[in-house]
């Protein structure tokens, strides 16, 4: 009998992480397609990573979402949100499904009126509008929306210049119950300021005061805040029809619903517990209901939500680079893509599934991107299968802000493909090259030459 070679035994500590009471099984079959085509076929098609969008999750979410308002109130508009994702594809299907435009920023304006949106259909946001982006948006007959008196003034300044009436709204911020209170934004409801702001628009001949709005915070779990704010809205604008017989058109609850992600540190799945539209419509619908409108008066209620409304129709497939065992014992996994391309992975614990057929056993796992920084964590701790070199995983929920912060850092950023309503794929941003990253760089004559 051959005598085997002798190892020492060898006592390693455990790294588990939090008890889950669902257990360390988070998948049982792989997930293979979207919508019909193959993920292994649309990474050999357009390389890895690669994010993939579907265009059937966009325009039913956003139909359910039309749905849990309009059944509720008779007068309800969404505008996109362009900060979320603007992709001029993926803004341009929120806009044949009827939603408007809302933008932040003099480039945002300038996609919304190239993507066809009419002027009089953009609502123009943000701190920071220069003096020709709000002449802009004067001629255009846009919503601007005042951030602070310095803009009031600068506002009514150039109206008088142009003689031309601007059509304005009062961003509000307010005390909802929900902390720390989102206050940087606008004027506030409770210390006066908003009735400030009001009454100087209102004296003035050179500004229609048309709306109010407010945004109370970003991925909101309490339905309950909106119908606080929703309440006080409503309260400014019966104040305003009192003291100045002028009604109100619209009351813009601005965005800030949950999607279906998990927030780092969440006990429970973000399916479970992020609201439904239904839930965020009940809240929102009911306190202006109430608040005490005519029925002829019913301000219509604008909605800018964009996470909400793409987030689950995201998603991006990458490739497994490496295995390896970490200092105290934990397995990692090394994937084609980081936190470059994936923000959002700092804030949510996104799903992550393997894209082919797998083994039952399960091991905690670190996902680490190719970035050559510590922080270029995917997931600090998931349940997954052992992965081998050249696998495909699938990260799930991924359509909201990824492709608007995403940076060009150390690897190029990868294509985006659309799958249309038909399973068609439609290539709607190219990966990027290198004469695409340098095409806007300067090289000075005396830097050409040199010797080592």
């Amino acid at each position: 009998m051959k005598k085997c070679q002798y190892e020492r035994p060898l006592i390693q500590r455990l790294n588990v992480g939090l008890m889950n009471k669902f257990g360390t099984r988070t998948e049982y079959v792989p997930f293979t397609h979207i919508d019909g085509n193959s993920i292994k076929a649309l990474l050999a098609a357009y390389g890895s990573p690669l994010f993939v969008i579907s265009e059937a999750t966009i325009r039913q979410t956003l139909r359910d979402a039309q749905r849990a308002f309009r059944t509720r109130y008779p007068k309800v508009q969404f505008a996109w949100s362009y900060k979320t994702n603007y992709l001029n594809a993926v803004c341009c299907v929120f806009h044949q499904e009827g939603s408007w435009a809302e933008v932040v920023s003099g480039f945002e304006y300038q996609k919304a009126l190239k993507n066809g949106v009419p002027g009089n259909k953009i609502i123009f946001n943000g701190p920071d509008k220069t003096v020709g982006e709000l002449e802009l948006a004067i001629k255009n007959s846009s919503l601007i929306h005042i951030d602070h008196l310095d803009e009031l003034y600068m506002l009514k300044e150039l109206c008088m210049k142009l003689e031309l009436k601007a059509r304005v709204a009062v961003r509000v911020n307010m005390d909802t119950g929900v902390y720390p209170i989102w206050d940087r934004f606008g004027f506030n409801y409770e210390n006066g300021q908003a009735w400030d702001a009001i009454n100087k628009i209102m004296l003035s001949d050179m500004m229609d005061l048309c709306g109010l709005h407010c945004h109370i915070g970003t991925f909101m779990l309490t339905p309950s805040a909106y119908a606080v704010a929703a309440y006080k809205m409503a309260d400014l604008a019966l104040g305003v029809r009192q003291k100045f017989n002028r009604s109100i058109q619209y009351i813009d609850m601005g965005g800030g619903f949950a999607s279906k992600n998990t927030l780092k540190g969440s006990y429970l799945p973000g399916v479970d517990v992020s609201p439904s539209f239904d839930q965020y419509a009940e809240a929102i619908t009911t306190a202006i209901l109430n608040a005490g409108f005519g029925e002829s008066e019913l301000p219509m209620i604008v909605l800018e939500t964009g996470r909400a409304l793409v987030d689950e129709a995201g998603f991006l497939l990458g490739t497994v680079i490496a295995n390896k065992r970490l200092g105290d014992g934990r397995r990692a996994t090394v994937l084609d893509f980081g936190v470059n391309v994936l923000f959002t992975s700092f804030w949510y614990d996104h799903k992550i599934s393997p894209a082919q057929d797998f083994s039952r056993y399960t091991e905690d796992t670190v996902i680490f991107g190719p970035l050559c920084m510590n922080i270029d964590v995917v997931r600090e701790n998931v349940p997954l299968p052992p992965l081998n070199r050249g696998d495909h995983v699938v990260v799930h929920t991924v359509g909201a802000y990824n492709l608007t912060q995403w940076m060009q850092f150390i690897s190029l950023r990868p294509a985006v493909v659309m799958i249309d309503m038909n399973d068609q794929l439609h290539i709607i941003r190219e990966r990027e090259t290198m004469s695409s990253v340098e095409k806007d760089e300067r090289l000075p004559d005396y830097l050409t030459g040199f010797k080592l």
